[in-house]
Order: C-alpha cells, then sequence, then structure tokens
C-alpha cells in the first residue's frame, strides 16, 4: 500500500446527478480500499468533512465527499428540485458512477438521503449506513432552530467576521475561531462586497412542514434495514434525544451506537478525532472481503 502521505491532498472530480446535474467532490485516499461517501447536512458543503478524509485516506480507505445539489460547488437546481427523492437519486447515481458499493456517511439531511436510499431499488449499492445526528424522529424545535439559521441573514454579511459573530451565536457550545478566514469554505463574496452562504436558498421552500410528513417513510425505511448501520449522537444534540434514539434503536435492533459527550447537533466538526475514530471502526468491523 503507498505511504499515507500520498494522500495529503484530495483530488477533485465531478459526478453527475439526476437530470445531468453536476456534483463536485473531493476524493482522498486510494482508490482499492473500502468506498466510503461522505454526505453534508443542509446548508454546509463537502468541506465540513475534510478532517475525516484525511483520517480515511491514512487508513487506506477511500473517502468521497460530496457537495449536494445546491451547495459548495455543485450545480444549483435549475428547476429547485432539492427534494429528498432527487437528492436520493443523485446518491445512487454518484454510487453507479463509482461502480463498487459504499458505505454511506450522512449527516442531517445527508443522513435522511442515506436512510432513504437505503429502501431503494439499488441499495444492493450501499455496503453500510453513517447516520450522523438524524432519526426519523428528530424534536422539531431543533430541527426549526436549524432551518430558521439557515434561513437567516439572506441579505449576506458586511465582512467574514460579522459571519463568525452569527455562526458563534448559532454554535455557543464551540470555541469561536481567532481566524475567520475558514469560513470562505462556506461563503463566497459578491459584487455587491458582501458574503453570502454558498448554497441555493431555494432549498429551504418547505423544508419546516416537511418534518412530520417524513416521519411515516423514514421509519418505513428503516425498519427495512438490513445492512451494517451506526447512529451517531452528540451529547448535546437539541435535534436528535434520547428518546429518538430509543425509537430508532427500536427500528433497527441491530444497530451500533456512538455516542459523543462533547458534541452538539455538528457531531463531526465538534469532536472529529471521537467521530472519526468509529467511522473507521465501524467500516473496518463490517467491509466486505472478496
Amino acid at each position: 500500500m503507498s505511504n499515507e502521505a500520498d494522500f495529503t491532498e484530495p483530488a477533485r472530480v465531478t459526478f453527475r446527478g439526476q437530470g445531468g446535474i453536476a456534483l463536485a467532490a473531493d476524493s482522498w485516499g486510494p482508490q482499492d480500499g473500502p468506498l466510503v461517501v461522505f454526505l453534508h447536512g443542509g446548508g454546509q458543503t463537502r468541506h465540513s468533512w475534510k478532517d475525516s478524509g484525511l483520517a480515511l485516506a491514512k487508513a487506506g480507505m477511500h473517502a468521497v465527499l460530496l457537495d449536494a445539489r445546491g451547495h459548495g460547488d455543485s450545480d444549483w437546481a435549475p428547476d429547485g428540485n432539492y427534494s429528498r427523492n432527487a437528492m436520493v437519486e443523485d446518491l445512487i447515481g454518484v454510487l453507479e458512477q463509482l461502480g463498487k458499493p459504499a458505505f454511506v456517511v450522512g449527516a442531517s439531511m445527508g443522513g435522511l438521503t442515506g436512510l432513504i436510499a437505503s429502501a431503494h431499488p439499488q441499495r444492493d449499492r450501499m455496503t453500510g449506513l453513517v447516520l450522523v445526528d438524524v432519526v426519523p424522529r428528530p424534536e422539531r424545535a431543533g430541527v426549526e432552530r436549524v432551518i430558521n439559521f439557515l434561513d437567516s441573514n439572506r441579505e449576506g454579511f458586511a465582512s467574514l467576521e460579522e459571519a463568525a459573530d452569527v455562526v458563534s451565536a448559532y454554535l455557543p457550545h464551540r470555541r469561536k475561531p481567532r481566524n475567520p478566514e475558514g469560513l470562505q469554505r462556506n461563503l463566497r463574496q459578491r459584487a455587491d462586497g458582501r458574503w453570502y452562504w454558498h448554497w441555493d436558498p431555494a432549498m429551504l421552500s418547505g423544508r419546516g412542514e416537511e418534518i412530520d410528513f417524513h416521519t411515516d417513510p423514514l421509519e418505513d425505511a428503516a425498519r427495512q434495514l438490513t445492512m451494517p448501520v451506526l447512529l451517531v449522537r452528540g451529547a448535546l444534540s437539541d435535534v436528535v434525544s434520547e428518546e429518538g434514539v430509543r425509537a430508532f434503536r427500536e427500528l433497527v435492533p441491530h444497530a451500533d451506537y456512538a455516542e459523543i459527550g462533547a458534541a452538539a447537533h455538528t457531531a463531526a466538526s465538534d469532536a472529529n478525532d471521537e467521530f472519526t475514530d468509529a467511522v473507521v471502526d465501524f467500516v473496518r468491523a463490517h467491509v466486505r472481503t472478496e
């Protein structure tokens, strides 16, 4: 195997999603390693998984970090279609283009995509599923807080510092970074000089009303799960409660479970080392051997 120094930078790749939409991704690690596809949460980008991508590459795994449609460097949907089904078809298309089964790691919105995809006719393209702070029955107040944050500041920010203050207020459990430059991964400066979130606001259309609407199909998908499953919860999360975890584990008795004590809903970013260790251990335990 090549030494880990060969994988300190990702390769930029592009996939085609439903309707031919271009989906940007970073590819980390050896192509012949166990394949792990990462799906970020709403309003995030593939860069939220950067540290995990590097860690998996060093562990000999092939990590693909995908920008969802309307996010990051992926195309915005010309018809405004950001439905769960569209994102599921995007994922299935990406897995087909990758050419071998993959573990799918999804946070929040990405986790819902992965869960619904697990009931897709082509679900055999998935080797296993990691759900990061998402269950079929989330806490409404927590979900609404996330949606309200994403729907705020549509007028943009005068500076990166202003954006950092807003993020810090939204994530009070996390230490505010000394340098806000890292926010440039999630913001773009437009001609007016202001900084705007780098995702399509049309993504939010109807999201608030969908919370209860999707519970039944999500639970149906969970009941059908036979592949290996890992549920990761941030102990400080206001989106996934202990009750929500218990309900999920009743639906999926074979699921593994990991709780990260210092993390909230943004579990992977809050405690990346602990999160990544859990993913690596899960993949190693369930990787298929030919």
